[in-house]
């Protein structure tokens, strides 16, 4: 059996905005979601993101939206942004059909490379829902640390999704870079 061809990084443009689109929604809502482990779908109906939100993320001077791409298929994909001297991680996805071979760490690891190297990033933050505790878990396996910084979710603005529930909040999970 062959090597896989190796993952191909690089930066989204306005071209590969639906596709974008397409991929988050797949790893976090409905039933195309519950086939990986990413799934958001018993705390959240409706959108996970949609095309403005993504061009938004394009146009920002000090972020890129990163893609991993395998013989020119899109498998994963996140948005790195420098905040000072810390990068911020979000809007991660991984085709749910391929999560557990690695993908995600790959990505996670790259966008970690970005903000350390190109822009000298002491350290990497993102917000989770303190709901999705196998995914915390994931990424404390990667080093980030829970914070106790809480954020509230964004009821009432259907861009982020309907809530199921009434209890949503964000932690600050970080990460020394240096």
């Amino acid at each position: 059996m062959s090597e896989p061809t190796p993952l191909r990084f690089r930066p989204a443009i306005a071209a590969d905005v639906s596709a974008i689109v397409a991929l988050v929604e797949s790893a976090y809502r409905g039933d195309s979601g519950r086939r990986g482990w990413t799934t958001e779908s018993d705390l959240l109906d409706g959108q996970r993101t949609d095309v403005a939100g993504v061009s938004a993320l394009l146009d920002q001077p000090h972020g890129v939206v990163l893609l991993a791409e395998r013989d020119g298929v899109l498998m994963a994909s996140c948005h790195v942004e420098r905040q000072g001297d810390s990068g911020y991680f979000g809007m991660f996805a991984v085709d749910p059909l391929r999560q557990g071979d690695g993908l995600g760490k790959a990505v996670l690891a790259e966008a970690e490379r970005i903000a350390r190297e190109e822009w000298q990033c002491r350290a990497m933050h993102m917000t989770v829902i303190v709901q999705r505790a196998e995914l915390i878990a994931f990424y404390e396996r990667r080093g980030y640390r829970r914070t106790g910084e809480f954020q509230p979710f964004p009821y009432g603005d259907e861009r982020f999704g309907i809530p199921r529930r009434d209890d949503l909040r964000f932690e600050v999970l970080r990460k020394d870079l240096a």
